[in-house]
């Protein structure tokens, strides 16, 4: 009774009728290793019965597609033995976490002195690094908030203020006539934040201290 192949789902089968190959990958940085070729001498017979199917007719011809089928499709004893052969060489370089079960490399996803995958028990220098390179980015963030950055532009409000000119009471726009007083609705003169006086609209400076408006 042969002995069972370690099974894992983190490999691609790449063989042909040519030959056999398989390529592994970590389940966790993605990174891969493909085994060694191994040639298929059952495949040979398939490339002499397709020549042969030149000469002899038909009838060789069915023969050859069928072997070659039958080796693509069917694994059988040759296959297996280069499924182990390559588990065997490969395997050194993955580890299986024994906390989530998944198979990840050696080189960079293994935590060894917590005997696990990165994943579950992370690389403190890793992390380390992530941490000061996300705190550098939020203190720019900050910095940068202190800064004008504006370079002189000027936020304009879109609707004006209005207020009766006869109670000064607060209007909404789009009113003709005060609800307070009745009295016709005129847009409110804009003040100098300086000295308090009214100014002309559309004017930039104010007429009595100077002050820009």
């Amino acid at each position: 009774m042969s002995t069972p192949i370690p099974f894992t789902n983190n490999y691609s089968d790449l063989s042909t009728d040519k030959g056999f190959q398989f390529k592994f990958n970590c389940e966790r940085c993605g990174n891969g290793y493909m085994s060694s070729f191994q040639y298929n001498v059952t495949g040979m017979a398939g490339d002499v019965m397709h020549a042969a199917s030149n000469f002899l007719g038909d009838m060789f011809g069915k023969a050859a597609s069928t072997v070659y089928d039958i080796q693509r499709a069917v694994g059988g004893p040759v296959h297996d033995k280069a499924l182990r052969t390559a588990v065997e060489e490969i395997s050194p370089l993955f580890k299986q976490c024994p906390r989530c079960g998944k198979w990840v490399c050696d080189k960079i996803c293994w935590n060894g002195p917590r005997n696990e995958c990165a994943q579950c028990s992370p690389l403190m220098e890793q992390e380390i690094k992530a941490i000061e390179s996300q705190a550098t980015i939020q203190q720019l963030r900050q910095k940068a908030s202190t800064v004008d950055m504006t370079g002189g532009v000027e936020l304009k409000t879109a609707i004006e203020q209005l207020e009766c000119s006869a109670c000064h009471a607060k209007m909404q726009p789009g009113q003709k006539f005060c609800t307070e007083c009745g009295a016709p609705m005129v847009a409110a003169k804009p003040k100098c934040p300086q000295c308090g006086v009214e100014a002309e609209p559309g004017k930039k400076f104010c007429g009595e201290c100077g002050a820009k408006l």
